[in-house]
């Protein structure tokens, strides 16, 4: 009963939510190809911004990894028989601080997505609105999958680059 139990939680950790994204998008900031696409990028563009994004994917594997087993963990912590509520706040601020050391990794990451691009090509990826930059970056999943995961939408940034 309790490796079902825990083959079972970490299957729905993988879910929804946080995780690898959806359709080879990677919700860490990964290119939304349609966005892109409309950009109508040179070869020299799309080369560089092919590199950052390989750099990026690379930075950030490690924190994608911690996020998804602390997420795991926090999930066991909530289906034992009696919750620790120190041991959940602090697994909690834990995945906080993965959660800010991606987010500032991601924004670095477009920051120097846009110095590639042409002045007409930054305007164009304004008006994306939640597939480029700016309004609309939260408009993934957030959180999901269980007692104390949260939900709605946040950090889940699904189609965003």
């Amino acid at each position: 009963m309790l490796v079902v139990t825990v083959l079972s939680t970490y299957a729905f950790a993988y879910g929804p939510g946080w995780g690898r994204g959806h359709g080879g998008v990677d919700c860490y900031g990964g290119p939304d190809i349609s966005a892109l696409s409309q950009l109508n990028l040179t070869p020299e563009q799309t080369a560089k911004i092919n590199a950052l994004r390989e750099a990026n994917l690379r930075d950030t594997k490690s924190l994608k990894d911690k996020m998804f087993s602390k997420r795991g963990d926090l999930k066991l912590l909530w289906l034992q028989t009696n919750p620790d509520q120190e041991k959940i706040t602090a697994a909690q601020k834990e995945i906080r601080a993965l959660r800010d050391q991606m987010q500032d990794k991601i924004t670095a990451y477009r920051l120097e997505v846009l110095k590639v691009l042409t002045p007409e090509q930054q305007e164009k990826v304004k008006s994306f609105r939640g597939r480029g930059f700016g309004p609309g970056m939260g408009g993934g999943p957030g959180m999901k999958g269980g007692p104390g995961m949260g939900g709605g939408s946040g950090m889940g940034m699904r189609g965003n680059w």
